[in-house]
């Protein structure tokens, strides 16, 4: 697959978009526990609160988290309402995720007057998960990890190496900022994660597959613990018109299967699988939920299982 011409920056993707979710900035828009395999080798229940808060400033080409983002910063105060909104309906766990869909240390999505009151919110988990630009890890990241009793986590998108592709992606970063952003939190004792994009647009199926495991390699290297695969997805507008002009096609499923295999077999750190509405890749009705928990007990075991059999794979 080739790269287009067409130039996406900021003025572009916005003009693709469609409307926005309403939100409401005191209440997060999701929340749930989940078990993940922690950085110990056991299976942990883990908080995930998806916080409401500004857009993030970086219009990445593939992002669609955007649609449940305020345009304006929301009120100090809103942000630890939200997290104890969340806390009161969810069941105990022992980590928790803060995921405000772009950059935690951005200070017009997360006002640095709320981290004392995040932190007393928080005390209770072994480690507080966030997401962050490779840009925005500095010292900020230093003074909330001082606040809290537990561990500090920062999940980074490194998305691809690919030296053609992530250039065109408007994320608005390289490869070395991915490399120093994890130098310096691992040098302050931070821990981190990578989200790795399976076939992100202007790959081919065969591509797709190389270059995740080829930024999973590059991830690990640089000092992350742990690895998440996202399989890329359309849905923000950007990447239907993608999609329609040739430059994009979902991964499937089986490369959603060989990258984790892959990944596992670097024994170099976690990885996992996104797995939310998986069933959009199914290449098979028939075998894909049997597939799709196997990629969940291996994302919880971090063991490759046996291949899931089917009459598919004779048309193949």
């Amino acid at each position: 697959m080739q790269l287009r011409r067409t130039t996406w920056d900021d003025k572009t993707i916005l003009a693709a978009r469609p409307p926005k979710n309403v939100v409401d900035p005191r209440r997060p828009y999701a929340y749930l526990v989940e078990p993940e395999c922690a950085a110990n080798g056991r299976i942990e229940d883990v908080a995930t609160i998806f916080l409401t808060n500004r857009e993030c400033p970086f219009r990445c080409l593939m992002c669609d988290l955007w649609k449940n983002t305020t345009d304006e910063r929301v009120s100090i105060g809103a942000i630890p309402e939200q997290i104890e909104f969340a806390l009161s309906s969810l069941p105990p766990a022992k980590h928790v995720k803060l995921y405000n869909s772009g950059n935690f240390f951005d200070r017009q999505a997360i006002p640095r007057e709320d981290y004392e009151a995040i932190a007393q919110c928080v005390e209770s988990f072994e480690t507080v998960i966030v997401e962050s630009h490779p840009k925005l890890c500095g010292d900020d990241c230093l003074r909330f990890r001082e606040l809290l009793t537990g561990k500090l986590e920062i999940a980074i998108g490194l998305e691809t190496i690919h030296p053609e592709v992530l250039p065109h992606l408007n994320k608005q970063m390289t490869a070395d900022d991915f490399q120093r952003a994890v130098r310096f939190l691992s040098e302050n004792e931070i821990a981190t994660r990578a989200f790795i994009l399976l076939r992100p647009p202007f790959l081919s199926e065969a591509e797709g597959v190389e270059w995740a495991i080829r930024s999973m390699q590059f991830a690990f290297h640089a000092g992350v613990q742990c690895c998440s695969v996202i399989p890329t997805r359309d849905g923000n507008g950007a990447m239907e018109q993608l999609r329609i002009g040739g430059s994009f096609e979902p991964p499937t499923f089986r490369s959603l299967e060989t990258v984790l295999a892959d990944g596992l077999a670097m024994q170099s750190g976690r990885v996992f699988v996104d797995l939310w509405d998986a069933e959009r890749f199914f290449d098979c009705e028939q075998c894909g939920p049997a597939r799709r928990e196997r990629l969940a007990h291996m994302n919880l075991t971090q063991q490759v299982l046996p291949a899931i059999s089917c009459r598919c794979e004779a048309v193949r």
